[in-house]
């Protein structure tokens, strides 16, 4: 007897795009970008921590309604590359360890809330929350299976653990600084130290070459002092010589005008 066929399982689909925009406004989006791009570029030599922004996270595989888009996350011990999305169970079931989010206008207390959810059922290490308008910053560090708040009066210098970047709350806005103290830049300041930097090389390359034809200069003004030097001692020797063949022309002239004043005596005659 033969068996009924068996239907073919769907395939589950993962989207690549929750239908929700990266920012509401241009001062979400640039804080955003920031956080991303220089994380990136701390972590530039590291080819074992993936950086993302505003990518779709999905920690459960066959269920792509439980999801979520931190606008930025750090993955260590992933590799870098492009993803559509973060599917957990084919990085090796690593989840992002930091994930940060910059609130707009329309980000409202229970969506937060559910968010800090997700992130403490499913693994995230540390969660910084930050309001550009209000230039407010807040922060969540694992304590076991919890997200717990860290106290506000600990924000302001308050050092990530796993990423080792401080949080400056004494500036407004909010400074972010790498481990060396150096601040986290936008797009636009990175394009003005480019700038500057390339106005100090070809003001430090004008200075070479300012050095350099000095340099000539100095070389030239010490061949012309030897010339001058050679030219001197010539005319010293032509002097001397000339001072010679004078000497010499009166000694002859004395030398004729003895013989003569002789031969006059011979004759009789006295000079």
């Amino acid at each position: 007897m033969s068996s009924a066929p068996q239907r073919a399982r769907a395939k589950v689909v993962y989207p690549d795009c929750d239908g929700k925009p990266i920012a509401e406004n241009t001062l979400q989006y640039e804080w955003v970008v920031t956080i991303k791009g220089n994380l990136d570029l701390l972590f530039r030599d590291r080819p074992d921590v993936f950086i993302a922004g505003d990518l779709l996270w999905y920690p459960v595989e066959g269920s792509p309604k439980i999801c979520t888009a931190p606008d930025a996350m750090v993955a260590f011990g992933r590799p870098k590359g492009h993803r559509p999305s973060y599917k957990q169970w084919e990085e090796g079931n690593v989840p992002p360890q930091v994930v940060f989010d910059v609130l707009s206008h329309r980000n409202r207390p229970p969506e937060m809330k559910a968010k800090l959810a997700f992130y403490e059922s499913y693994g995230v290490q540390e969660y910084y929350i930050y309001d550009p308008q209000k230039d407010a910053l807040w922060g969540y560090q694992r304590a076991g299976e919890e997200l717990l708040a860290t106290p506000d009066s600990l924000m302001n210098g308050w050092v990530s653990p796993r990423l080792r970047i401080r949080f400056n709350c004494s500036e407004t806005p909010m400074r972010i600084e790498y481990p060396d103290g150096s601040p986290f830049l936008t797009l636009d300041q990175i394009a003005a130290q480019r700038d500057r930097f390339a106005r100090e090389r070809d003001l430090a390359e004008h200075e070479r070459d300012l050095a350099e034809h000095g340099r000539d200069l100095a070389e030239h003004g010490r061949d012309l002092a030897e010339r001058e030097r050679d030219l001197a001692e010539r005319e010293r020797d032509l002097a001397e010589r000339e001072r010679d063949r004078v000497v010499r022309d009166l000694d002859d002239e004395r030398e004729r005008t003895a013989r003569l004043a002789a031969k006059l005596r011979e004759m009789g005659i006295e000079p």
